[in-house]
């Protein structure tokens, strides 16, 4: 194989793919890129780490055909500290690779390409198109609240619900819920007969962090998505991305929510998040690798007092706030707290409470002559407070 390539263009066009280039692996080949050349002038990178994978076809000068894998880390490094802006790159019938850059050379081993692991099909019947500025958004609000290892392995993602015209996405785990709808005009793409979008699928951690990072915020950019049984892909520009979905049937969130809570509290979002994080330096305290400090809410009246304390210092603020219902004094942790807070839309927020002990929802709260709103509600669940702190 040789191929003529720009280097700034080859490195821009695989920086991508390095998310999906396993790091811990006794398998070489899924620490490495696919490289295929073919003429005249294609060439089709792809790395898979068996969970999710990227490809991307990008143009280059192909002098011979050919199909290896090189280890991806140091296929970027070596590209990045060339000088010239032409490289060469060959591999031989022994499998070794030369990156040729000028005056400069480096070598490298290679495997064979018919040894990469067997990717899924990266098409499917079933088919649409959305905005990839409305899935970021979503996903920024959502993702927080993911699983992170959790026992039932269908929180470990986030779950989506597609119809013909809403986006609904759920993220859960033992301690805060995340759920955001919006309506939306998705293209229906399908080609199985089927006239309307209902899709149901959960999403794995580690691809919604990457999805996040590789979409566009741009409101004119596009994303074609394919739904197979097992895996989900993107098209995203000149970037395919792909994943395994997890197997099996979502928590009942609608359930776990409480809808009839008495208590109500309005607050301006930019001033509790500010008290929120001047908390957070007595509360983020680390002691054997937990975090052992909450944050207090302590409603009175039309006044929040939010107070913390720990063996590193002490904090207290007020906030002003509309409060209807009895008082209440309750307690979180202060990081899933200020990550409720700054997803949920709107200048003001509402938090809605019953019990010391149940569960709190966080929902915007909007003007009447708002033009967009949001459907969306955080929900989480408080602390025990210790005895010595109530009062």
């Amino acid at each position: 194989m040789k191929i003529i390539f720009n280097r700034t263009q080859i490195i821009t066009a695989i920086t991508p793919l390095m998310c999906a280039v396993s790091g811990k692996s006794t398998l070489s080949t899924i620490e490495g890129i696919l490289i295929e050349a073919k003429m005249p002038d294609t060439c089709v990178f792809t790395t898979f780490d068996l969970e999710k994978g990227v490809r991307i076809t990008v143009e280059a000068k192909v002098v011979e055909e050919g199909k290896f894998i090189i280890n991806a880390q140091k296929f970027i490094q070596t590209l990045r500290v060339m000088n010239e802006d032409e490289v060469t790159l060959t591999v031989d019938n022994k499998l070794s690779a030369t990156i040729f850059c000028g005056k400069s050379s480096h070598r490298m081993s290679a495997l064979m390409g018919e040894d990469f692991p067997s990717i899924p099909e990266l098409s499917s019947d079933r088919s649409f198109i959305v905005g990839q500025s409305v899935l970021k958004k979503m996903l920024g609000k959502v993702s927080f609240a993911m699983g992170v290892n959790d026992q039932r392995t269908v929180l470990n993602g986030t779950f989506f619900k597609i119809t013909d015209d809403s986006v609904m996405m759920v993220s859960c785990d033992s301690f805060k819920l995340a759920k955001c709808k919006k309506n939306v005009e998705l293209v229906n793409r399908n080609t199985n007969g089927n006239a309307h979008l209902e899709y149901s699928f959960i999403v794995p951690i580690k691809t919604v962090n990457e999805l996040i990072k590789l979409l566009d915020d741009d409101d004119e950019a596009l994303t074609q998505i394919f739904v197979t049984r097992k895996h989900i892909v993107f098209l995203i520009g000149e970037l395919i991305f792909f994943s395994r979905l997890i197997d099996g049937a979502y928590i009942d969130y609608d359930r776990i929510i409480i809808n009839n809570h008495k208590i109500s509290v309005k607050a301006n979002k930019r001033e509790l998040i500010s008290a929120l994080e001047r908390a957070a330096l007595v509360t983020e305290e680390k002691i054997a690798g937990s975090v052992r400090s909450y944050v207090k809410l302590d409603v009175a009246g039309d006044i929040l007092k939010i107070s913390a304390e720990s063996t590193i210092g002490s904090t207290y603020d007020e906030v002003a706030v509309e409060h209807e219902d009895r008082d209440i004094v309750i307690a979180f942790n202060n990081r899933y707290l200020m990550d409720s807070v700054r997803a949920c839309d709107g200048e003001l927020v509402t938090l809605k409470m019953s019990t010391p002990l149940t569960s709190m929802n966080i929902e915007p709260c909007y003007d009447e002559d708002a033009e967009e709103k949001s459907d969306e509600i955080f929900m989480l669940l408080p602390v025990r407070m210790k005895e010595n702190y109530e009062g």
